[in-house]
């Protein structure tokens, strides 16, 4: 059973760093492409960041670029989302996700955790 546990959301102040990890289970993590999307509230889900198996490929969407760096550790089967200079607008739940193949939107993950929830407010 694939199982991805997402946790280190909190309340961060404008201008704030979290960084957000995942546990990932129940398949060959190291083979697998994932990415981390987010919801905000009343929105619907955003594609955040993809990185493939090996770390090569590394993407995000523009408005976190110079902001957020994902990365993962093969041998811990864990992914990871720094995020540094927070703002209000990064409010929103943040789901760790499988993908199926690397993509750079909302049209390849498989499965998702449970969420964690970020805030960011003064």
């Amino acid at each position: 059973e694939v199982q991805l546990v997402e946790s280190g959301g909190g309340l961060v102040q404008p201008g704030g760093s979290l960084r957000l990890s995942c546990a990932a289970s129940g398949f060959a993590f190291s083979m697998y492409a994932m990415s981390w999307v987010r919801q905000a509230p009343g929105k619907g889900l955003e594609w955040v960041s993809a990185i493939n198996p090996s770390s090569y490929n590394i993407d995000y969407v523009d408005a976190v670029k110079g902001r957020f760096t994902i990365s993962r550790d093969n041998a811990k089967n864990t992914l990871y989302l720094q995020m540094n200079n927070l703002k209000p607008e990064d409010t929103a739940v943040y789901y760790c996700a499988k993908n199926q193949f690397y993509c750079t939107n909302l049209g390849c993950q498989d499965q998702r955790g449970q969420g964690t929830q970020v805030t960011v407010s003064s």
